[in-house]
């Protein structure tokens, strides 16, 4: 049998944005991943459909395989002729081990691939507003181990060697802080230096601890600081006062969950992120095909008679124009027929079929579409409007009142995600949740299927929805609405977010 062949991967520090290309490229094709504490779960959705996804712990004083029988899984998956995407946080050759599961890999034979990762240790203090060098503060820097292999009788380090280099990075040090400060003072370096501790770097948890290489320990330890945590050393630290941006950003440290289909939630999670949130998907709905196409497959039989098709949702886009071609159609079917799009991001879709549309109102609503259809004659005019399977009726009742003959098909349905209550339960009880947003009525609905009669929002839990319809049925649905912008999309909903804390709060 032919051998498979390992990729490993470095993950990077935490941000999922920070993957190489190459990484996600070859995570992408894996046929196993096995994957790290440190390495975002996020990183898990470039993996294909299919892919066989095995943790493998690696978390400080906690794993769920030790070393060897980490190194023999590995091989093992290979051997089988696997594709093996082994996922390592940070850099796996920088105090990774990543060079122990390359070396098994080389001794049997068994081709690799090492792709490099971001490291926490260039990543972590660059998020803390922290160069590790400056031309006015030092251009040496050495990163070093803050937790040795513990089954050696005394320390490689040279203590005093390391007091002589401008900036200390220390990884996986927490634990020996006090030991890596006394240490250093002991070799030489002034007390008064500089240090910082930063925590979950690159993530919106991320916390930086400042001090002097005297206090840090004690710091560190007033504010409960736990693995894992890089620390500096050295008077580029100081800079963090001028040069902090990332925990300054507007939505930094807000948890802002996403109801919407994870399919659907990537744009949204990308920009929560851009303005420092912790996007958390919790899907509510999922988008699933109607039971028949009959009527969709009638409407295509003669699409030449209508006059208008009005689509009011990007998922009824997809599975018009998905349908149009699996019956070997495409836009030049629609050749003379008006398109009305419900908002931009439809619009947007639409466009890339080789459509524009013809319409999109200023209110991005049914109301908006029929608001922008009075100032046209309907009067025998055939629209079609292929929509989701449960749907309000004010856009067909309104539009035929205008004199259109309207024609409503079903092209999907809305069912609910099997995601459970305990999932979101535990993350609103330990207050990580700050934002639950609502992007369409569905997702308020099951939404509370899913968290049950009793469930009740606590008061440090803001609800966002992005429109009157969709926080119309939040508030018959027993809860209250915080934020709602005036514009109905994504990016909106994210200015609104943001504009919400911006304001001081009593």
């Amino acid at each position: 049998m032919k051998k498979g062949i390992v990729y490993i991967i470095g993950a990077g520090p935490g941000d999922p944005g920070l993957i190489t290309l190459k990484g996600a490229a070859f995570l992408s094709r894996a046929d196993v991943v096995i994957y790290d504490h440190l390495a975002s779960g996020e990183l898990l959705r470039h993996a294909r459909s299919g892919a066989r996804l095995i943790y493998a712990g690696k978390k400080g004083g906690d794993h769920t395989l030790s070393q060897d029988e980490l190194n023999g899984l590995i091989a093992c998956e290979a051997e089988r002729g696997n594709v093996v995407a082994r996922l390592k946080g940070g850099d796996p050759f920088i105090f990774g081990r990543g060079g122990e599961e390359a070396e098994i890999l080389a001794r049997l034979g068994i081709p690799f691939e090492v792709v490099p990762g971001v490291t926490s240790a260039i990543s972590a203090p660059a998020y803390a507003g922290i160069p590790l060098t400056h031309r006015e503060y030092t251009s040496t820097v050495a990163f070093v181990t803050g937790h040795e292999d513990p089954s050696k009788e005394k320390s490689d380090i040279d203590w005093r060697a390391l007091a002589c280099i401008g900036t200390l990075v220390f990884l996986m040090g927490v634990k020996n802080l006090s030991r890596i400060a006394g240490n250093l003072i002991a070799s030489g370096k002034d007390p008064g230096t500089p240090a910082a501790l930063i925590r979950w770097g690159t993530t919106s948890d991320q916390e930086t601890v400042t001090g002097t290489l005297e206090n840090i320990a004690r710091r560190a330890d007033e504010k409960g600081v736990s693995p894992p945590a890089v620390l500096v050393v050295g008077g580029v630290v100081d800079l963090r006062s001028t040069l902090d941006w990332f925990e300054k950003k507007p939505l930094f440290g807000k948890g802002i969950v996403i109801t919407r289909t994870e399919e659907q939630s990537g744009d949204f999670a990308e920009l929560l992120r851009e303005k420092g949130a912790r996007p958390i998907l919790f899907p509510t709905i999922r988008i699933a095909p109607v039971e028949s196409r009959r009527g969709l497959d009638r409407a295509l039989a003669e699409i030449e008679k209508y006059h208008w098709i009005v689509f009011t949702s990007a998922n009824g886009v997809r599975a018009f124009f998905s349908r149009l071609m699996e019956k070997e159609m495409d836009a030049r079917s629609l050749k003379g027929i008006g398109i009305c799009a419900i908002g931009p991001a439809t619009a947007s879709l639409i466009r890339s079929y080789g459509i524009r549309a013809d319409i999109v109102p200023e209110e991005y609503i049914s109301e908006g579409i029929v608001a922008a259809f009075r100032k046209r004659d309907l009067h025998d005019k055939r629209v079609l409007l292929p929509r989701a399977e449960k749907a309000r009726d004010v856009l067909p009742e309104e539009l035929a009142k205008l004199g259109a003959q309207v024609d409503v098909v079903a092209v999907y349905r809305t069912v609910g995600s099997g995601r459970r209550k305990s999932e979101l339960d535990g993350l609103i009880r330990r207050g990580e949740v700050d934002v639950i947003t609502f992007t369409s009525p569905s997702t308020v609905i099951e939404f509370m299927n899913i968290m049950g009669d009793s469930f009740r929002l606590p008061g440090s839990v803001r609800v966002a929805c992005i429109g009157p319809v969709t926080a119309a049925q939040a508030l018959k649905s027993g809860l209250r609405i915080d934020i709602m912008q005036e514009q109905y999309t994504i990016p909106a909903m994210v200015e609104a977010l943001e504009e919400y804390y911006r304001k001081p709060r009593s």
